[in-house]
């Protein structure tokens, strides 16, 4: 067993990973080719273009989402590779993510270009148009998302410890991912204009207790004034890569030391604890409170998941 995993981490490192992420399904790697090409161009019109939209400069937006699909594509492409015995589907997974992505960075290089907002814009009849789409295939990613999930917890896959990191990060990007349509609820104050007959041109904010396009923090805009559901939804889309990472750690760090079963437990530990911090993360920005400016019970309420994941962890390596 031993020799076995050891065969198998050889393959998440160096050339045979490179070839996993670029062999493995060629919509997706056009998907990750496709975007590095976009952020190179957004780097370069965010040079030349001085315009601001909500406050930032107007191609940020496009370079954050360029580098997120590079990072969402590659992942997905990856953890495609282990899936054996379903050639069309993995096709399916590969094609449908990549369109969607490619009409998100269609939309919001479209209106960036406009001077105008992507998200939450129903201004004009081509606004709401563009965000409608986008949504729309928002929705198609996060089923491909779940359907490889489904894949993999069917798969026959000798490691374990990596085998529920791919799920488990899969899972809880699924939830990270659905938090982005809370952004999509109107306002209290979009609601009260919208009951009293008037036309509003904005339905949703990423910021709560405060508008939109106020201080934030740099690149990523997280607000600094009030809650942001966009911090829970980050970290919720990134346990694709940090749990899987988790996996690979656990199973290099502790080989000799754990058992199959113990390693696979910690791995669950981490999961579960990283859900966690996402759901504490959301709770937070519901509050009205900045990720910066956390009150004392969320400093308790993360000192308690930190103990439980501490002490779960610990009780895994002392178990006999």
């Amino acid at each position: 067993m031993s020799t076995l995993i050891s065969k198998i981490e050889e393959e998440q490192t160096s050339a045979p990973l490179w070839r996993r992420i670029f062999g493995t399904e060629r919509f997706l790697t056009w998907a990750v080719a496709g975007s590095a090409v976009l952020l190179l161009a957004t780097i370069l019109l965010s040079i030349l273009d001085s315009r601001l939209i909500t406050g930032a400069p107007a191609w940020v937006k496009p370079m954050k989402f360029a580098i997120s699909t590079i990072l969402y594509a590659g992942t997905l492409a990856w953890m495609l590779s282990f899936v054996t015995g379903h050639p069309r589907l993995v096709r399916w997974i590969g094609g449908l993510t990549a369109l969607g992505f490619l009409v998100e960075l269609v939309g919001i290089s479209i209106q960036a270009a406009r001077g105008v907002r992507s998200h939450f814009n129903v201004g004009t009849l081509f606004d709401g148009a563009i965000f409608s789409l986008m949504g729309t295939f928002v929705m198609v990613i996060w089923v491909m998302n779940i359907v490889t999930a489904v894949l993999l917890m069917r798969q026959k896959m000798d490691n374990q410890p990596l085998a529920w990191a791919l799920r488990l990060g899969l899972l809880v990007t699924a939830v990270g991912s659905i938090l982005g349509f809370l952004m999509t609820m109107p306002t209290p104050g979009q609601l009260a204009a919208m009951q009293a007959g008037e036309v509003v041109s904005i339905v949703g904010a990423h910021s709560v207790g405060v508008a939109d396009g106020g201080a934030g923090l740099p690149f990523v805009g997280w607000s600094t004034a009030g809650g942001d559901i966009r911090v829970a939804h980050f970290v919720g889309l990134h346990a694709l890569q940090i749990i899987p990472l988790l996996g690979i750690f656990v199973n290099r760090r502790f080989r000799q030391r754990l058992s199959d079963g113990r390693r696979t437990a910690l791995v669950f530990v981490g999961g579960l604890g990283y859900l966690g911090l996402v759901l504490l993360l959301l709770w937070q920005a519901l509050r009205a409170q900045p990720l910066i400016a956390p009150d004392a019970l969320t400093l308790a309420a993360l000192a308690g998941l930190v103990a439980v994941v501490s002490v779960a962890g610990t009780a895994v390596f002392i178990k006999k």
